[in-house]
């Protein structure tokens, strides 16, 4: 994630915000994409103020919904032998198991699975595919799909942007002093402990001299 967050931070924010979109929108069509890697990466990078949280997720929000979108109308065009072949295609991440389970997960919550997927990995990338392959109301995936992409993203975005903010001030708080102080305090406690050790080593074999003794 350093790495992404390392590359991300080289490139114009306008470019930023438009790989969130594409990767994150690219994953929603059924592609195994790192989508929230990239949206993970993306709000730290913005706690740092190099790009705008609001653009990061407004950004992701948008690939999310659009991505469902399209890859619902492939999947209703394509049905389960796209599905099928996505699958082979990609087998350790949409292999016959991980179908099956979308499939439950369907079967159980009906069109809010796509809310619902939508903070799993597995079903972020079938989600769109399966509903509309399994011929979910369009409307209904739509209602899902929206909501669940704008809590996701907006949630996701400011929830780590929150975090890191507070990380980055916490951070610069601690002074040099500080830092000396701990590092002596950590000295100390060491070696205490170990003296402490060492005097219940040996007070232990000044007990058992006697019993030794007494047995010879």
């Amino acid at each position: 994630m350093v790495d992404v967050q390392h590359w991300l931070s080289a490139l114009p924010p306008g470019v930023v915000y438009l790989i969130v979109a594409g990767v994150i929108g690219v994953e929603s069509m059924g592609v195994p994409l790192p989508g929230e890697l990239v949206l993970v990466s993306s709000a730290l990078l913005a706690a740092t103020g190099v790009v705008q949280p609001e653009w990061v997720a407004v950004a992701a929000a948008a690939g999310a919904i659009a991505g469902d979108s399209i890859g619902y109308a492939v999947g209703r065009r394509g049905g389960r032998p796209l599905l099928e072949r996505l699958g082979r295609r990609f087998p350790r991440h949409l292999g016959p198991a991980h179908l099956a389970r979308a499939e439950q997960s369907f079967a159980r919550y009906g069109a809010w699975a796509v809310f619902f997927g939508r903070f799993v990995a597995l079903l972020r990338i079938l989600a769109g595919p399966l509903a509309g392959a399994l011929r979910v109301p369009y409307r209904r995936f739509l209602l899902a799909n929206a909501a669940g992409g704008l809590v996701w993203a907006f949630g996701t975005t400011y929830l780590l942007f929150t975090v890191g903010r507070a990380a980055e001030h916490w951070l610069k708080d601690i002074s040099w002093a500080g830092l000396v102080i701990a590092i002596l305090a950590g000295l100390g406690s060491t070696w205490w402990l170990r003296r402490r050790a060492h005097r219940l080593a040996s007070a232990e074999t000044a007990d058992d001299e006697p019993v030794r003794a007494g047995g010879d």
